[in-house]
């Protein structure tokens, strides 16, 4: 019998000791209520003695990976799976020196990530997609669950209302499944997949994500007609897709060798970090924080899809750390024994919102804000509106208030 023998993997990266001063197209500031650097501190540098400080080493650096070993963290695990071709030009080094300038913004945001790098690697793996896919959220939303662009793009994997509607992410008054983890994962990893499968190249996959498959194939079209030749690097394409692939393997660098660049990753282990819960009808988001004794902004990262600081529908789940789910339940099971919290109430013809929110013992301002409703809102006889059947309105404001009201009237 043949006997088994360890599998070694030697990556040897090897990068450029010369540094350019900057590059046209700094990297964009981190968007959404969670982000954590200011604009003032966002933009890129030019070159100083400092920046010449931080450039990557001239000689070859060899990484060994016993791949016969169990991962030591998820950092160790989405190493191994690196597949894609590297890049290596002076938009790479200048993104890689932006990210190693602010170290204290590069391990929140990474640490930020943990919540969801478990259940993304493992989606990815699933699928036999590269590991390198893990990293986009950081491109796209700095792993921020409720980030929002100004071309209504929002989520982990920043999904326009369009595309997310093709891929099947519910938009609605109640919730935006562009924002659920769980589901816009599923949903990004089949787009990456069948622009990967359209073009051969993940390079022109990851501008075809970025820019859209249909401009990305004009480009080429343009190129091959001018007997040009039609790899990424030399397609003509806007700034923003020119150095999105540039940022992504900046931080493959940094992730592959953090030693090397003098930055210690924080930990995260490689376990599950949430389960799913079926969610009883007429619970507050803040009444199941308080369940899962968790601060209400940790619980509404992880569950970032509702529009409304209540669920009054079947069929919705809750997402919570693995190891709070047994007493979670529990909880869960003894409220909804007393009844619901909360309701949906319809809207009858000549009624006025002042009135309905007198009956239910809020002020208009706060049925509006509960309803995502601005102060202009006009609303039909019929429409649904949440109000309280014995649950805290105080509460369930505190949850709209982390939800901009500007994502909650988008749709």
């Amino acid at each position: 019998m043949a006997t088994r023998t360890a599998l070694i993997c030697s990556f040897v990266l090897c990068f450029a000791s010369s540094v350019h001063a900057q590059t046209t197209n700094p990297p964009p500031e981190p968007i959404g209520p969670l982000a954590l650097l200011s604009p003032a501190t966002t933009a890129l540098p030019g070159t100083t003695a400092q920046h010449h400080a931080l450039s990557v080493p001239s000689l070859p650096r060899v990484l060994t990976l016993d791949l016969t070993r169990d991962a030591n963290d998820i950092w160790d695990r989405i190493r191994r799976g690196f597949a894609m071709p590297d890049l290596d030009n002076d938009a790479v080094q200048s993104y890689q020196r932006f990210y190693l300038e602010r170290p204290g913004f590069l391990k929140q945001v990474f640490a930020r990530g943990g919540r969801y790098l478990y259940h993304i690697i493992n989606e990815i793996e699933a699928r036999g997609l590269p590991a390198e896919l893990a990293l986009l959220p950081m491109v796209e939303s700095s792993y921020n669950p409720l980030a929002y662009s100004r071309a209504r793009a929002s989520g982990l994997w920043q999904f326009i209302p369009s595309t997310g509607r093709h891929y099947k992410l519910t938009q609605d008054k109640w919730v935006d499944e562009r924002r659920d983890v769980i589901a816009s994962t599923d949903a990004a990893l089949e787009y990456l997949q069948q622009i990967y499968d359209m073009h051969g190249d993940w390079h022109l996959a990851l501008a075809s994500y970025n820019w859209g498959e249909g401009s990305v194939g004009r480009a080429l079209q343009r190129n091959e007609d001018a007997g040009l030749p039609t790899e990424y690097s030399h397609l003509r394409m806007p700034a923003e897709t020119r150095n999105y692939v540039p940022k992504l393997q900046a931080l493959k660098n940094i992730v592959m060798n953090p030693e090397q660049f003098g930055f210690e990753l924080p930990y995260v282990a490689n376990r599950p970090h949430f389960v799913t819960v079926e969610s009883p009808v007429g619970i507050d988001l803040a009444t199941a924080a308080r369940l899962a004794e968790m601060p209400i902004e940790e619980f509404v990262a992880l569950n970032p899809a509702f529009n409304r600081p209540a669920i009054t529908r079947e069929g919705y789940s809750l997402v919570v750390p693995a190891d709070r789910a047994e007493a979670f339940e529990a909880r869960l099971q003894t409220l909804a024994e007393s009844g619901p919290l909360w309701r949906t109430y319809r809207l009858k013809r000549g009624e006025s919102l002042a009135a309905v929110a007198k009956r239910h013992r809020l002020t208009l301002s706060q049925l509006r804000q509960l309803n995502g409703l601005g102060s202009r809102s006009k609303v039909a006889p019929g429409h649904a509106l949440l109000v309280p059947e014995g649950g805290d309105p105080r509460g369930a404001l505190a949850v709209t208030g982390l939800i901009p009201l500007k994502m909650r009237l988008a749709n």
